[in-house]
């Protein structure tokens, strides 16, 4: 490790940009995190719902095969293959949401960049890192070694 590479800034601010501004930004890329973390959560409840439709399937299957025709044909009239919200399954669900809030919020915080900080992502996190790392200190370098 070099003193050079140690001292070096972690990211560059673009000049002019302020201490507000970075921390606004700051603020407006932890709530894309949040959005990226729901529409995983969005993600995750399309799959189990899709499996809980195809398990439910089998389990008609089986209760028929077991003779219980009447609580087969009721479970399969009434849930298997029914909406989860009103005339959508979950991959429609999905879809709303990625075509709708997902991209309008991915395409804003990016023209909040691009206009404020040159498009540069997560200056606040680069200011925090260069706070709290210890300067010289093995695990604390700014950026990875250069290959």
């Amino acid at each position: 490790m070099t003193e050079q590479r140690d001292e070096a800034p972690i990211r560059e601010r673009p000049e002019g940009v302020d201490d507000a501004t970075v921390e606004a930004l700051g603020k407006v890329s932890e709530a894309l995190e949040a959005i990226e973390i729901a529409r995983g959560h969005l993600y995750t409840f399309h799959r189990l719902m899709g499996t809980a439709d195809f398990t439910l399937g089998e389990g008609v299957d089986l209760l028929r095969e077991a003779g219980h025709d009447d609580v087969a044909d009721r479970l399969e009239s009434e849930v298997v293959g029914r909406n989860v919200l009103d005339g959508r399954w979950t991959f429609q669900v999905v879809e709303e949401f990625d075509d709708g809030y997902y991209s309008a919020f991915k395409q804003a915080e990016q023209d909040a960049r691009e206009q404020l900080a040159q498009g540069v992502r997560h200056l606040h996190e680069a200011g925090l890192k260069q706070q709290r790392r210890t300067t010289g200190r093995s695990g604390h370098e700014p950026r990875p070694p250069q290959r």
